[in-house]
């Protein structure tokens, strides 16, 4: 689907784990917004959030980390 960086990728996976009702820490903004212009996140009130392309991507390449 898409070629994400590294820090782009864990971003992702910091942004499913928090739907998943995880705490996280800060997440890169610069990645964030990235995920954004990609479709597979979203701005809201709360924060970052992850879209149902972006939680394709990750079941695509094995889900997130445990």
């Amino acid at each position: 689907m898409s070629d994400l960086t590294e820090v782009e990728l864990r971003t992702l996976q910091a942004l499913a784990q928090k739907n998943a009702g995880q705490d996280v820490g800060f997440v890169n903004i610069a990645a964030a917004r990235t995920l954004v212009d990609l479709g597979m996140a979203s701005r809201s009130h709360e924060g970052w959030d992850i879209t149902p392309r972006g939680s394709s991507e990750l079941a695509r390449r094995g889900g997130p980390p445990n």
